[in-house]
């Protein structure tokens, strides 16, 4: 394992090797369960609507126990079966909390590197009973990903970066993919906050009420920005959708 940080390096097979590590979680757009390109859309914003009615549900109880506590507590020991098993569960998740934040997979790799060291640095230190371990690495990589907004804000990006297809079905797999990078594109033109509050609480499936601990507001400015942000959302998927009023 690599001292520098808690991801284990593989060992290159030759000095030309450019073969993934095991680690390396696909990143990509997210899943759009068989819809349609033309109808991904409204399936994306039906889900968003499910979510919020699961709200009341969700945030009826505020969870106080910490399900990483053992483990951050193993981690902190230098248990390297606990390390390995704090990349397999977070890596992944932070990848995708930034890859949707900043439209690129290749940065959201760097960003999600830079929390597991984060994390591996911070677990002699760590102190149960404040935040939740999970509440802490999401604060860091938005840190992050908001430091990255900032240097390319001047940087007109015109489209979401594609990634190789990787699908055993090319054609879904495009499709697919098509309907990704309009999501993409469509989260991409909201205002930072509504953004940040639609990842957290839809992609990420924080509650309403870690969400606003996150984003150091109340849980009604919480509820404000999700509303407005699902409808600025719509709007957006429906000018971008082919045939839509942005095509």
């Amino acid at each position: 394992m690599d001292r520098r940080g808690l991801v284990p390096v593989a060992a290159a097979s030759s000095a030309g090797d450019a073969a993934s590590p095991w680690w390396r979680a696909p990143i990509g757009p997210c899943s759009t369960g068989g819809l349609s390109p033309v109808g991904a859309g409204r399936g994306v914003l039906a889900r968003l609507a499910a979510a919020e009615d699961r709200t009341a549900g969700r945030d009826g109880v505020e969870r106080s126990e910490d399900p990483d506590e053992d483990l951050v507590r193993r981690v902190a020991d230098g248990d390297p079966a606990a390390i390995q098993a704090l990349v397999a569960r977070k890596l992944p998740r932070m990848t995708a909390l930034a890859w949707r934040m900043l439209g690129d997979a290749s940065e959201a790799e760097d960003v999600a590197q830079e929390v597991m060291l984060r994390a591996w640095r911070q677990a002699p230190r760590w102190r149960p009973g404040q935040a939740r371990f999970d509440t802490w690495l999401h604060r860091v990589a938005l840190n992050l990903c908001y430091d990255r907004l900032r240097r390319r804000r001047e940087v007109t990006v015109e489209h979401v970066p594609e990634r190789v297809d990787e699908s055993a079905d090319p054609g879904r797999g495009l499709e697919a993919a098509d309907v990704g990078r309009r999501v993409q594109a469509a989260l991409a033109r909201l205002p930072d906050r509504q953004r940040e509050a639609i990842i957290l609480c839809h992609y990420q499936e924080l509650s309403n009420i870690e969400a606003a601990a996150l984003m150091s507001i109340s849980v009604e400015a919480m509820e404000s920005l999700l509303s407005r942000g699902r409808r600025a959302l719509r709007t957006a998927l429906l000018e971008i959708a082919p045939g839509g009023a942005g095509a």
